[in-house]
């Protein structure tokens, strides 16, 4: 009897100790799981969202619609270049340079000479239709306000600029003249490049010396009021 006892007592902590020892092996294991799963996949969702995001603000950048402001300009020996620039900085606006395609040297700018270029082609107006390297600007249909600058030549709007006007259709936009000279005015060369367009709501322009300072420039375009 007491070997009996002995062994179903033995027998009893045998399954009593085995029943515990399983209980705490499952219970570690699936809360391994339980938590490490979620937080894995969690991470995961977090850097997915992060990319996913960076992506987004990159494509935003990448496709920024272009300004509603444009500056055109033509400029001989860089005045008006600078000028132009500088309109561009204060407005926010996209530029487009008129450059002829036979591009004029020092020698063809200079007047005093009456023999050069520029002195043939004011002589000889069938000498004025410049060709252009481009008459095209990508985007010109959602430009609302054009700045428009020129060099003046005998007292007009230099004639290298007289293609892209002929070729462009200036509806619905509002074009602000400019122009850089030594001593003459604006005149009407503002006037006769809207006779010339044919379309557009063509303002009072502003004419800048070949040194013109920066500060008037500036303000001249915050008077506008573009914004």
């Amino acid at each position: 009897m007491k070997k009996i006892f002995a062994f179903l007592l033995s027998a009893s902590m045998l399954l009593t100790l085995a029943a515990c020892g399983g209980e705490g092996g499952g219970q570690t294991t699936d809360t391994d799981n339980i938590i490490t799963q979620p937080v894995t996949k969690q991470t995961s969702d977090i850097k997915e969202t992060t990319e996913n995001a960076n992506s987004d603000q990159t494509t935003d950048l990448a496709i920024k619609a272009p300004g509603k402001t444009l500056v055109v300009y033509f400029s001989g020996s860089g005045n008006t270049k600078r000028v132009a620039e500088i309109i561009a900085e204060e407005s926010g606006a996209d530029t487009f340079e008129i450059v002829p395609a036979m591009p004029y040297t020092d020698d063809d700018l200079n007047w005093r000479d009456q023999s050069s270029r520029v002195n043939n082609e004011h002589n000889d107006t069938a000498l004025q239709d410049v060709e252009l390297v481009s008459t095209a600007v990508s985007g010109w249909e959602d430009y609302d306000t054009v700045f428009f600058g020129y060099p003046i030549w005998w007292r007009e709007a230099s004639w290298v600029v007289n293609r892209f006007i002929k070729d462009n259709n200036f509806d619905g936009k509002t074009v602000i003249p400019f122009c850089t000279s030594t001593s003459s005015p604006l005149g009407d060369s503002g006037k006769n490049l809207s006779e010339m367009a044919g379309s557009g709501n063509w303002t009072d322009g502003r004419r800048f010396t070949e040194n013109a300072n920066e500060t008037d420039i500036r303000d001249w375009v915050k008077s506008l009021n573009l914004e």
